[in-house]
């Protein structure tokens, strides 16, 4: 079996050894074990077949581990006939859950890069968003991934990320507090170091 891709792993004696990754079959016996705690019973017509379909869903919700933001990347392109300010993207779709309940988290992202030399198609960004999101996540852990992932392949004079979500993990349990949005930033470069072209930026992210 394949081992689980994993990428916050304690480094050095304390690193821990690869997960063996459980056969179809086992996990949609466990989903069965949770259909059972629950208290339902897993034999009943309405959910016999609700293991299969966990297990389905989990393949696309999680598709993420098994692509290569670098990869996405990759190809750029160098002809940019002396273009030198913000490329940005508006809105991308984010859906994500949280590692802390498995719960959806569900809002926009707003990436922009300066570039030096080269720039990459812009379905690429989008793309290296979607592969962070379909992981078990932080929020502010995938803003920072998806800074460093740009900055590694692109190597820009600056990066700005900015996700706007909300959490079910807080608005159906626990607190119960609805349509409370969750902001998470990420500066690099000159975006960090200047002070307008950050405001710039925001700007852009509030424009209507």
């Amino acid at each position: 079996m394949d081992a689980i891709t994993r990428d916050r792993t304690l480094n050095g004696p304390d690193a821990l050894e690869p997960v063996a990754r459980p056969t179809r079959e086992e996990a949609m016996a466990a989903v069965r074990t949770l259909i059972a705690w629950a208290g339902d019973d897993p034999r009943r017509e309405g959910v016999i077949d609700t293991p299969k379909r966990v297990v389905d869903a989990y393949a696309e919700w999680f598709e993420g581990y098994g692509a290569d933001p670098a990869k996405e990347l990759s190809r750029t392109f160098e002809d940019v006939q002396g273009y030198d300010d913000i490329v940005m993207l508006r809105e991308i779709e984010v859906e994500s859950h949280c590692e802390h309940h498995m719960a959806p988290f569900l809002g926009k992202a707003y990436v922009a890069y300066m570039p030096t030399n080269r720039v990459v198609g812009i379905s690429k960004i989008a793309r290296v968003v979607e592969i962070f999101a379909k992981r078990l996540q932080t929020q502010e852990t995938m803003t920072q991934q998806i800074a460093d992932a740009i900055t590694d392949s692109l190597r820009p004079a600056g990066v700005a990320v900015l996700i706007d979500a909300q959490h079910q993990c807080m608005t159906t349990r626990g607190v119960h507090h609805r349509h409370v949005g969750t902001i998470t930033t990420q500066f690099t470069g000159v975006f960090k170091t200047d002070a307008s072209l950050r405001q710039r930026f925001l700007d852009f992210v509030n424009k209507r």
